[in-house]
């Protein structure tokens, strides 16, 4: 009888502290730009972007700045703290210098404690927290916006050999700290779904193993319940759209190993999002979801979420195109075949690793049903078209020569560059344009007939309808081809 009476009330005492904390959450979210740091707005930040942002907090009498170490190439690692509660929270970002999200969500929560505002609120989490950020611990793969370190190694499998020094730094401060809660912050594929549905895992959580049985300790059970609290948050803003990654025991990984020390390890993972290619959005809900758990952590509300409601947050999958193009008439050798097609756009850095442009592939081809997309087109009715070329002296009227079925042209090119804004393939005048062979690997260009009119163009992976102005498609950006 008595087991009867405390569920109910743990029950009770979840909806309350979900209820409770919608206000703060929908506040939070409303105000974000109040708080951004707007001076690292694109992904591709480098270590001396943050530099004058780390000098600002250590002339606050509020932080407490130290510098931990230093990269393979000689650049600082900081510590910025702040509070005065006796349970230590550690959080890091950018392990992987070309995952920057978190980052940025880091320098937006310190802008945000520094300020007056939700004065009340703040003084829950830092009376009763301290907090530890360890942003960028990757500041020569964020250099040339790079998954590995300066040595060609993924940090996050040296926490047993500790041959990097950004991984000991790493392992002195999670030592010295002895924190309850760790946050290890990272980026994801975009091409990850949540499992079953079309929807991108823009957030991905993990309350990471510490053994290969994958047991549920009191410590990792309490990285499942803010877990759970920080799904129902991100529901609110991107419903469906939260995956569950892997915990699967890597005996290499900081994540792993930091759970398997004594910390409640809780791996955030962002991923992709609709229309945002700088990961903005997802930045703000980063923010969001991190200060709404600090605050759960602070008032120990989150003791009473059960730890069942971890299992129903859906798994990642990774059956997630740029472009899917479904059920397209492809003629080869005289024969009609019925294929699906599935596109990325794959980013490709420029020389100063500042910005990028995109290259298209075909990833798969064939029964593709499985599979979604950012954008699906059905092409049921639709011949697939090879392109042509045309020499010209200078392009004037690009949707004229898409509505033709032209998708090559010779012309002059610009110095340097390697790609256009035009969607168009820019060629030399040497170039010869081989008969298409549509393989999964070649560059998607190509166009779309229905009774007997071109109506779309495929160029570099991106789909333009050639009934609507250019300037109000997201037509992407075509190649130059060089000798």
């Amino acid at each position: 009888m008595e087991f009867k009476k405390i569920v109910p009330l743990a029950l009770l005492c979840w909806a309350t502290t979900l209820t409770a904390q919608k206000d703060l959450t929908s506040q939070l979210y409303e105000t974000y730009e109040n708080f951004k740091e707007n001076s690292i707005g694109k992904r591709r930040i480098k270590h001396a972007d943050i530099q004058p942002l780390i000098a600002e907090f250590k002339s606050n009498p509020k932080f407490e700045v130290q510098k931990v170490g230093q990269s393979i190439q000689g650049k600082d690692l900081h510590l910025i703290s702040i509070g005065t509660g006796k349970r230590n929270i550690f959080l890091w970002s950018q392990m992987h210098g070309d995952e920057p999200t978190a980052t940025q969500a880091i320098f937006d929560i310190l802008r945000f404690l520094d300020t007056p505002e939700f004065q009340e609120e703040k003084e829950v989490i830092l009376s009763n927290l301290k907090l530890h950020f360890l942003p960028m611990l990757n500041p020569d793969g964020a250099e040339v916006f790079q998954r590995r370190n300066a040595l060609g190694i993924d940090i996050n499998r040296d926490a047993l050999r500790l041959q990097s020094p950004e991984g000991q730094t790493l392992k002195r401060l999670r030592d010295s700290l002895d924190a309850d809660f760790g946050f290890n912050l990272h980026d994801q594929s975009k091409y990850y779904n949540a499992e079953l549905t079309e929807k991108p895992a823009t957030i991905s959580y993990l309350a990471t193993a510490f053994n290969y049985e994958k047991d549920i300790n009191e410590i990792r059970a309490n990285a499942m319940k803010v877990i759970v609290f920080m799904n129902n948050i991100i529901q609110k803003y991107a419903p469906g759209q939260v995956g569950r990654y892997s915990d699967d025991f890597e005996p290499r990984a900081f994540g792993d190993n930091i759970a398997k020390w004594g910390t409640s390890l809780i791996l955030i993972e962002s991923g992709g999002y609709r229309n945002d290619p700088e990961k903005q959005e997802i930045r703000k809900l980063n923010y969001v979801s991190i200060l709404s758990a600090l605050y759960t952590i602070a008032e120990e509300s989150f003791k009473s979420i059960p730890t069942e409601d971890y299992e129903k947050i859906p798994h990642n999958d990774r059956k997630l195109f740029d472009l899917k193009i479904k059920n397209v008439t492809y003629e080869l050798l005289g024969n009609k075949y019925i294929l699906d097609l599935g596109i990325f756009r794959n980013e490709v850095d420029l020389k100063d690793h500042n910005d990028f442009f995109y290259r298209g592939s075909v990833a798969d081809q064939g029964d593709l049903s499985t599979f979604y997309g950012y954008e699906t087109f059905d092409a049921e009715g639709y011949e697939l078209i090879a392109p042509k070329m045309a020499t010209v002296e200078s392009v004037k009227n690009p949707m004229s020569l898409l509505q033709n079925g032209v998708a090559f042209v010779k012309t002059k090119l610009p110095t340097e560059v390697a790609f256009t804004n035009l969607p168009l393939q820019l060629v030399h005048q040497d170039f010869e344009l081989k008969p298409m062979n549509l393989q999964p690997g070649i560059n998607p260009t190509f166009f779309l007939k229905k009774d007997g009119v071109i109506t779309h163009a495929v160029i570099n992976g991106f789909l333009v309808d050639l009934s609507k102005p250019l300037d109000e498609q997201n037509k992407g950006n075509g190649l130059i081809y060089r000798k």
